[in-house]
């Protein structure tokens, strides 16, 4: 478990610490003027990057962008110098799920609020200020945890949820830490009922599961999922897949989907698909960290020491666990990674055709799945998708703008007039290096800097 170490030498569990940390940067209040100038700032909605730029924050809010000497300070208004660094927003994740690893361990029984808070604030750490909760949730703890975000009682990544994801008998999480949290459908009475208890819970969107799970279950019957995307629809609530075959995701498309988990991973998504995905605005999460993992013959550059991304972790993760993810790549089966590498470039050919054709890719990394860490996971997918063919600004603004459009956040994803100053300062270009953005300066949530090094201390 991380603990923090308070500057008078006590000692707070994570959780308790967040709402001390964090409190000064949500219920305290906001500076209340500020004029920030000199930094290179990238918009995040696809706009270019703006030299030497200006922005004036008000109460937390963006108020003025402009070129540095365009924007007069109102009295009393601080100013702060970023000349040299660069400013992009927070990143928003549309796929983790949180709770489930303490330690070495990954189980069920881990899925408490200690849990799920270490996970927010580890997330906030790597620069993630929101991440949407995919259906593997138990009880009402992820509804407590986001009441009390609300209320600005907790700080930490902002958390979204689906609650229970819905799909055919056994076909839900495979995991043992995740048995019995899906709902099991078999009639689309069932389907519609599943809907209507999560909308009265008030879920952020719907997760159904619909391939047979390597054939341990039946798919989710087109019968059954689009009575689900109509009644999730019916009451205003987006729908998404964790989708495997081909055929499945065509049938999605066609059936109104808002958006796919992953990418297919049986063929290359071919034109016809790409298409549909682009004519029906099916916004497309790639989930490539978890198939990269097994693409190394040897340790991975991320896992050596003096690695920036292995200092990053080294301040976030346990040397247990860091240990253990080093011993995993100490006998590799070539076979297996030979395999596992024809199998990822499916999914790297897929990513290129979808940017190519202008789809909407969101941020999605399945964070939260074992030694696949808030903050890491998804500042690696940054740079899978890069290596997938896409651009760093096409990146970006799938990371931010784009992810944030997807989940119905109005007023975050992006820096311009009306929207909260929720951004990253970094040392370097992620429009030169998509890795500069693990390189943060300073983090800022509603114009308030985060308390990074307390989060990151244990």
């Amino acid at each position: 478990m991380f603990r923090r170490r308070l500057a008078r030498g006590g000692l707070l569990a994570v959780g308790a610490l967040c709402s001390t940390v964090m409190a000064q940067a949500q219920t305290a209040g906001p500076r209340a003027t500020a004029l920030y100038e000199g930094a290179r700032l990238i918009p995040g909605d696809g706009r270019g990057p703006i030299e030497g730029a200006a922005f004036l924050v008000e109460n937390g809010t963006i108020t003025r962008v402009g070129k540095k000497g365009e924007l007069d300070a109102p009295a009393g208004a601080a100013r702060l110098d970023l000349t040299g660094k660069t400013v992009m927003p927070t990143l928003v994740n549309a796929h983790g799920h949180p709770g489930f690893q303490k330690g070495l361990t990954y189980a069920g029984e881990n899925f408490t609020r200690e849990s799920i808070v270490e996970d927010l604030n580890r997330g906030l750490y790597f620069g993630l200020a929101v991440v949407q909760s995919q259906g593997i949730e138990r009880g009402d703890l992820t509804y407590q945890v986001r009441a009390d975000q609300q209320a600005g009682r907790l700080g930490g990544t902002r958390l979204l949820i689906a609650g229970r994801g819905i799909g055919a008998p056994k076909a839900g999480p495979g995991a043992a830490a995740y048995a019995g949290i899906a709902y099991e459908i078999t009639t689309a009475a069932e389907a519609r009922a599943a809907v209507q208890e999560l909308a009265a819970k008030k879920v952020d969107l719907i997760k159904i599961w619909v391939d047979d799970r390597n054939g341990r279950a039946p798919r989710l019957s087109p019968e059954l999922f689009r009575t689900v995307i109509e009644e999730g629809h019916r009451r205003g609530l987006k729908v998404n897949a964790h989708v495997f075959y081909h055929t499945d995701a065509v049938d999605l498309a066609n059936a109104g989907i808002d958006g796919l988990a992953h990418l297919v991973r049986d063929k290359e998504m071919d034109a016809d698909l790409v298409a549909s995905i682009v004519k029906r605005n099916v916004y497309v999460m790639p989930n490539l960290g978890g198939a990269e993992r097994g693409t190394y013959t040897e340790l991975p550059p991320w896992l050596r020491d003096g690695n920036p991304m292995m200092t990053l972790l080294q301040a976030t993760v346990s040397p247990e666990v860091l240990q253990r993810m080093k011993t995993s790549y100490a006998k590799v089966d070539t076979d297996a990674v030979a395999r596992a590498r024809e199998r990822y470039a499916i999914l790297q050919r897929s990513l290129a055709k979808l940017a190519g054709a202008g789809a909407r890719i969101i941020l999605g990394s399945d964070t939260g799945l074992e030694d696949h860490f808030f903050g890491f996971a998804e500042q690696r997918e940054l740079e899978n998708m890069v290596k997938a063919g896409m651009t760093p600004a096409e990146v970006i603004v799938a990371a931010t703008s784009r992810s944030a459009e997807y989940l119905k956040l109005a007023n975050t994803g992006s820096l311009a007039v009306g929207k909260s100053a929720d951004f990253l300062v970094l040392d370097a270009n992620p429009l030169d290096d998509i890795t500069n953005t693990r390189r943060i300066a300073k983090i800022y949530l509603k114009g308030v800097e985060v308390d990074r090094a307390a989060l990151g201390r244990r």
